[in-house]
């Protein structure tokens, strides 16, 4: 069963069904108004110790609408906050045992919920404290920047970083729910929300036509924030994801092509310490140097590529990037997506379509990087 988008006023459900879990992915606005009968709806009465994970300028921003619905109804237990630093140098083991050891000394036990209320590195990061907590617990997501709503709240991929790489230390747990209020992206910067948008250019590029074109024809409404263009956005994204997550929950197949960028992104990631770029921006100069290796390969054409790259600069501007080739290609020897000594790599068939390969070169990985390099100068 494909994945299935219903309309009741402002607010979307997608459901997201897997071979270990089915749930909804629920966007519209107004959602943290009403979101503890939500999450009960989906999860029974809320447990005793409920735990919400957030960053101190979410919390500060939206602590108010977040706990207004948890005081409506007597009975219910206000969450106990956790905070974990923005930035992805905080996306560590030592932030999961600090946080695991403050859930214990709260009255932490196997029935307890986790919220994660922020973020990517949030969603991530609470989520793989849920699957370890007490050999696991449930958790739900809130997503608060447009990357996180679009792309990594969606699927159950959680873990943290290594000094080595990104996300070398995880597993798949999929959330009870998904509640991305659409109305906190008003207070998310504007690097932010275009860092989160190429995300839904990824998804246009290796899987949705239409998603492509429509932000190509709308990028001035989508950039300025119209509410019925992000949520068009949104809902095209968060579908794509939910019907490829359907057929390959654990990566074995399909689900690879989500890591279109990813492999030289995630390089340029660790190469600048995670302190230069956001992730966003790092996938997006990842694509521009896959869209390179695609069209050496003549898996797409040059106005293809030229109409692809040109649709990644309208959603920048890119950082410049003040990096060596070889420190980035050095990085990306450590990429988990390589098995058994094989570069796995993501490339574009045409336009709304990807496959994977195994037999990127040495040689075509310093053609890509250098690509990328000369137009990030």
């Amino acid at each position: 069963m494909a994945a299935r988008v219903l309309y009741h006023s402002n607010v979307q459900t997608i459901r997201v069904e897997t071979q270990s879990a089915k749930y909804d992915v629920v966007a519209g606005s107004g959602l943290l108004e009403t979101l503890a009968p939500r999450i009960e709806r989906v999860v029974g009465r809320l447990p005793r110790r409920v735990f919400v994970l957030t960053s101190p300028e979410i919390w500060a921003l939206w602590s108010e609408r977040f706990l207004e619905s948890f005081s409506e109804k007597p009975g219910r237990e206000t969450p106990v906050a956790l905070f974990l630093p923005a930035g992805e140098q905080h996306k560590t083991i030592k932030s999961v045992e600090r946080l695991t050891r403050e859930m214990v000394q709260a009255g932490g036990d196997r029935g307890s919920l986790m919220i994660c209320f922020g973020g990517g590195i949030v969603g991530d990061v609470g989520g793989f404290v849920a699957a370890v907590f007490l050999r696991g617990i449930n958790y739900v997501q809130v997503p608060t920047t447009f990357l996180a709503q679009v792309d990594s709240s969606v699927g159950g991929k959680v873990g943290v970083n290594l000094p080595e790489g990104k996300n070398l230390v995880g597993n798949f747990l999929q959330p009870q729910a998904v509640f991305a209020d659409i109305g906190v992206l008003g207070t998310l910067p504007g690097r932010e929300l275009r860092a989160g948008l190429m995300e839904s250019v990824k998804a246009g590029i290796i899987r949705d036509r239409a998603l492509l074109k429509y932000m190509e024809e709308h990028a001035e409404e989508i950039l300025g924030r119209d509410a019925k263009a992000l949520e068009k956005v949104i809902a095209a994204s968060i579908r794509m994801k939910a019907d490829v997550v359907r057929r390959d929950e654990r990566e074995s197949g399909l689900r690879m092509i989500l890591n279109f960028g990813h492999t030289i992104g995630h390089a340029l990631e660790a190469a600048t310490r995670y302190k230069a770029m956001l992730h966003g921006e790092a996938i997006a100069w990842g694509m521009v140097a896959a869209l390179a290796v695609a069209r050496r390969r003549g898996t797409i054409t040059g106005a293809q590529m030229e109409r692809m790259e040109k649709l990644i600069y309208r959603y920048g501007p890119l950082p410049k990037l003040k990096v060596r080739a070889a420190k980035i290609l050095a990085a990306a020897g450590h990429d988990k997506k390589n098995v058994g000594g094989v570069r796995r790599f993501v490339l574009p068939v045409g336009i709304g379509d990807a496959g994977v390969v195994e037999d990127v070169t040495a040689a075509e990985m310093e053609m890509a990087v250098g690509y990328m390099l000369e137009r990030a100068r």
